[in-house]
């Protein structure tokens, strides 16, 4: 693929952005439901509240903590790897996977009593793990120095739209478009990302099982009472779903272990030796 057709296929990604930006502005503001704490799954277990949807967090909480161990022993500083070429890449896995850690925790606190601000500290690591994925993506697909670039304004959007939308909720006015942009650009950005670029590694399939296994976890949220009633109130679909986004993130984990880079010069991506200069 020669540069031309890379820049213009960036451009599209970023194109993209834009549209997605100035359409938050023909959109009415999107406050919380106040119904939205109401869960289908309340039953306790053990002394624990909301049991199902507080313990189902865990394996957030286990894939995150296996993630950053086996970043710490196969892609430190000297050599990176083979799962990551450069220190950029690296250092991105690893907000990505410290992301989803934390949401393992911040969600099971959310979900042990359910409120607007407890609800704060489940979404704001959410962001970091969906910004610093984006940003690794492009790091990996388009340009290690753009990705790399750009990965700070990802995050600062990212806390930038929780924070805004806590605060708002003080105020009686919360809004919620910047952080579904927030949620959901990544999740259209990513998927393109992965079909209209050159793999600078293997195992691109198991990416791209990780997000259907996303979206199955967002239709589970959505199904939330009607799967608990269909299954007999034994599991709900808000269970589910953390279930179903924990296999996504193991399925991003079990990418990494078994990746290898190809062979193949990557017009757009300073190489590995520039990387390695840049390192503090």
């Amino acid at each position: 693929m020669t540069p031309r057709a890379l820049r213009l296929r960036a451009a599209l990604i970023g194109g993209l952005g834009l549209l997605a930006v100035s359409g938050m502005y023909f959109v009415k503001r999107i406050p919380q439901d106040p119904e939205y704490h109401n869960f289908a799954d309340r039953r306790p277990f053990a002394g624990i509240p909301n049991f199902g949807d507080v313990m189902s967090n865990l394996p957030f909480c286990v894939v995150g903590a296996a993630a950053l161990l086996w970043l710490s022993k196969h892609c430190e500083r000297v050599g990176f790897g083979k799962a990551c070429l450069t220190y950029h890449e690296y250092r991105s896995w690893v907000l990505v996977f410290s992301g989803v850690f934390l949401t393992g925790l911040g969600s099971g606190y959310y979900h042990w009593a359910p409120d607007t601000p407890s609800l704060f500290w489940d979404r704001l690591p959410m962001t970091v793990s969906f910004m610093a994925l984006l940003g690794v993506q492009m790091m990996e697909r388009i340009s290690v120095r753009g990705g790399s670039m750009l990965i700070i304004p990802f995050l600062v959007t990212g806390v930038s739209s929780v924070v805004a939308w806590r605060l708002g909720e003080g105020e009686g006015a919360g809004d919620l478009r910047l952080y579904a942009l927030v949620q959901f650009y990544p999740m259209a950005a990513i998927p393109l990302m992965l079909l209209l670029f050159p793999a600078r590694y293997d195992r691109t399939g198991t990416l791209m099982a990780a997000f259907l296994w996303y979206l199955l976890a967002k239709l589970a949220e959505h199904w939330d009472l009607a799967i608990y009633d269909t299954l007999g109130h034994t599991v709900s679909g808000h269970t589910l779903k953390h279930l179903f986004a924990a296999t996504g993130t193991a399925m991003m984990l079990r990418m990494l272990t078994r990746r290898t880079p190809l062979e193949r010069e990557v017009p757009l991506t300073p190489s590995l030796q520039e990387s390695a200069a840049s390192l503090p």
